[in-house]
């Protein structure tokens, strides 16, 4: 394979086009998915990493009939790929941010065990405060969201922390306390002073696993005392679902204060019961890339969010 030169004998250099065609199958290891996932045709797909390979004279890819494989050098260059790609993206950030703050698109990820319950503050928020804003949800899980926000998908999250993730900036909005759902005529139901430990011996149900909920849970009792690994009576999809077999009668759940009066509003059949002082709590905040060119943006956005959302049943939380 010999590369090109353009003037001057100058070696011609790889396009913005090829390189994102490069990362994506580089991502995806599948040209038809790759193609996908960035709006790209499968043929020009396949043209564009094959003009980089020209370009560059050297062989990215090793492909068969089954599948796509990097080869040693694809496996190095798709690192370097990747980052010219983010440097462009954080660059055209830049321009857009210094041209027109608050405006154009925001791509905002939400995880499940918040979107019903938040959103429709954060909309009306944003349509009345900065209405030249594009809002763009995504309700996914934590780990899809943090990967969407790495990758340039996403430009906010709106999630549980602490995360402990580097290059990550955490704007905290507020606490929330955990209460109990319980089945109709429940021992616990209607009390205000549960103590934690009596987490030890309830039939749980939670949500499945990959919800950072869940983790949150599990935490909470073991904190509590529960053992490490205790059966739980059953799991769930969503919180609704969740909340439809505590009437059931399968066990009892824990659900954060913000989705309380939606959810046991859904059955005659359910009870709460609410801890005594500290009772246990969760933090939700705005989640940005830390240095990206809408910092100060994703900062006065906070603020708003801190003001609009007081009258949920919350902790708001300094800035």
């Amino acid at each position: 394979m010999a590369g090109t030169t353009g003037p001057a004998g100058m070696a011609r250099q790889p396009t913005f086009a090829q390189l994102r065609a490069f990362a994506a199958v580089a991502e995806h290891l599948h040209f038809r998915e790759a193609a996908a996932a960035i709006g790209m045709s499968q043929p020009a797909l396949s043209g564009a990493v094959a003009a980089l390979e020209e370009t560059l004279d050297i062989t990215l890819l090793e492909r068969t009939t089954r599948k796509v494989m990097l080869s040693p050098a694809g496996e190095r260059l798709a690192v370097r790929a990747r980052c010219v790609l983010d440097t462009v993206r954080e660059l055209v950030e830049e321009a857009e941010a210094a041209r027109a703050p608050f405006t154009g698109l925001l791509r905002l990820g939400v995880i499940p065990t918040c979107a019903p319950y938040l959103l429709p503050t954060v909309l009306r928020l944003i349509r009345e405060e900065f209405p030249a804003l594009e809002p763009r949800v995504h309700e996914e899980r934590t780990a899809e969201l943090l990967e969407g926000l790495a990758g340039g998908r996403l430009d906010a999250l709106l999630l549980a922390v602490p995360l402990g993730h580097p290059g990550l900036t955490e704007l905290p909005l507020y606490d929330e306390d955990f209460a109990l759902v319980l089945p109709h005529g429940h021992p616990l139901a209607g009390r205000r002073d549960i103590p934690r430990a009596a987490l030890r011996d309830l039939e749980l149900i939670l949500l499945d696993e990959g919800h950072c909920l869940r983790d949150q849970a599990l935490e909470i009792c073991q904190e509590a005392g529960r053992e490490a690994g205790a059966t739980m009576a059953a799991s769930a999809a969503g919180l609704s679902t969740l909340v439809q077999l505590v009437a059931g009668g399968l066990g009892v759940t824990l659900l954060p204060r913000t989705a309380l009066k939606v959810e046991t509003a859904r059955s005659e059949e359910l009870a709460t019961g609410f801890f005594a002082d500290p009772a246990p709590t969760r933090r939700i905040a705005l989640v940005t890339r830390t240095g990206t060119a809408r910092a100060a943006e994703f900062e006065t956005l906070a603020r708003a969010l801190r003001r609009a959302l007081r009258p949920l049943p919350v902790r708001i939380s300094r800035p």
